[in-house]
């Protein structure tokens, strides 16, 4: 993993870009996650799976995206479930597949405009967050 190797910049501008994407894009959050969010919304579990989620596994749901946008989105960009937003976006940009190489790496920079920019991230900082990821992705 680059993180090991060299020091990596990251600084989250609050674009919204990691919250978009094509048809193969979605948002994994565990059902205590959702039941989480939805108890935020206020709104009823029938509703919130109707309208919010869909489902990717047995136990893992998923952000319903539309015109390729995370139904959390805001007209603005803005999350509005930021913060009980689900692991897949707490742990962004430190997943396996952006860590795996430089050029791994600088291809999600062209995505996300806070790659590369700010102050160095400390290496234990970015494996805590790699675990997190690797752990959710296992259950």
């Amino acid at each position: 993993m680059i993180h090991q190797q060299q020091v990596l910049r990251f600084k989250c501008t609050g674009c919204g870009k990691c919250c978009t994407g094509g048809e193969d894009h979605y948002i994994a959050m565990s059902k205590t996650e959702a039941n989480r969010i939805r108890k935020h919304l206020d709104i009823t579990e029938a509703w919130f799976l109707r309208h919010y989620v869909t489902h990717l596994t047995r136990k893992t749901l998923t952000a319903r995206m539309h015109e390729g946008r995370c139904t959390f989105l805001n007209k603005e960009g803005k999350c509005r479930i930021y913060h009980l937003r689900p692991v897949q976006c707490r742990t962004y940009p430190y997943w396996p597949e952006v860590l795996e190489s430089s050029q791994a790496w600088n291809n999600e920079a062209k995505h996300c405009e806070g790659i590369n920019l700010g102050t160095v991230i400390p290496v234990k900082d970015i494996t805590k967050k790699l675990t997190l990821q690797l752990k959710a992705e296992r259950d």
